[in-house]
């Protein structure tokens, strides 16, 4: 289940049985990322690793052709290619190359801290919020819950210099004790890990010869979560449109795309602001619910010619 907690107001939402699925999931990325890799691997891709991309290779009309690879030693090789795909972050190397432009910037960004604790006494997926501050809890892997901090970038800011460990559990006490509690009571992190915050953005996905996929292509605030589930969401979708193999196939992807995650985008940015009361809030997160849920049932819309309906349905925390 997840529950959400507005000061004294709890609400718990049960997670049901959907395609096989019974559970959220939120593996580590050092369970994830090898799962990927050996998938790939398995479906035919040659998979390296300590490689990265130094410069594009180009044809004379300026489209792009592959892509110039530096080893760990050193070494420069050239790989030639009729699609790179940057799926290279927030700050993608790829989209520097090619300057794909930001078509469509929010204005809002939390900051966060978190932490991997051990022992933890809470069970499901726990949010909790006041006025200028929200935490939670999410069970991973190996028996560690990962219990974060979010926080308004200003707060942020002017707390850093008094150290994270300061900050972080000043704000646990603040919106829970109950979890404050436990964590106090639990085996924490050799180390509390940062995130100052970077503003939501919707990239151009496309161009000649080249594609941007995940947070190089579209990157919201963490505080909402669910971005890996955005990356292998859009993922699929891009694979369908490169299977169709047309310049205009991947222009639709591009299309559809701002028109899928948009109002996701921006529901984000209003939580992400911390401009808020509580009641305020709570709606935010109706719209979310609701914009997730169009996202899934677009998804069980995809259609074996790469697209897909964007018709929504309603879920909510109440």
């Amino acid at each position: 289940s997840t529950t959400f907690h507005y000061g004294g107001e709890r609400i718990t939402i049960p997670i049901k049985e959907r395609d096989g699925v019974d559970a959220l999931c939120a593996p580590r990325r050092t369970v994830l990322d090898p799962v990927l890799a050996d998938a790939a691997a398995a479906a035919g891709a040659e998979v390296v690793h300590g490689q990265s991309v130094v410069d594009l290779l180009r044809d004379p009309q300026s489209r792009v052709r592959g892509a110039t690879i530096r080893g760990a030693d050193g070494g420069v090789i050239d790989v030639g290619a009729d699609l790179v795909i940057g799926a290279d972050g927030a700050r993608s190397r790829v989209a520097r190359l090619v300057e794909a432009p930001l078509d469509y910037t929010v204005a809002h960004t939390s900051a966060s801290v978190y932490g991997y604790w051990r022992g933890l006494t809470f069970e499901g997926f726990q949010w909790f919020y006041c006025v200028n501050a929200g935490v939670g809890s999410i069970p991973t892997n190996d028996g560690e819950t990962c219990v974060f901090v979010s926080l308004p970038q200003s707060r942020f800011e002017s707390g850093r210099n008094r150290g994270l460990e300061l900050l972080y559990h000043e704000a646990l006490r603040e919106v829970s004790h109950e979890l404050a509690g436990s964590v106090a009571e639990s085996d924490g992190p050799g180390k509390l890990r940062a995130f100052a915050g970077t503003p939501g953005f919707l990239r151009r996905a496309t161009g000649p010869g080249w594609a941007l996929v995940g947070d190089a292509g579209y990157f919201r605030d963490p505080i909402t979560a669910h971005g890996i589930t955005d990356a292998l969401r859009e993922a699929e979708f891009l694979a369908r449109a490169v299977a169709r193999g047309r310049d205009a196939a991947l222009a639709d992807y591009q299309a559809r795309r701002d028109e899928r995650v948009r109002g996701l985008l921006d529901v984000t940015d209003r939580i992400a602001s911390f401009e808020w009361e509580l009641e305020e809030v709570k709606t935010h997160h109706r719209t979310l619910s609701k914009e997730m849920s169009a996202q899934l049932e677009a998804q069980h819309a995809l259609g074996q010619d790469g697209t897909a309906s964007t018709s929504s349905s309603s879920s909510s925390p109440e």
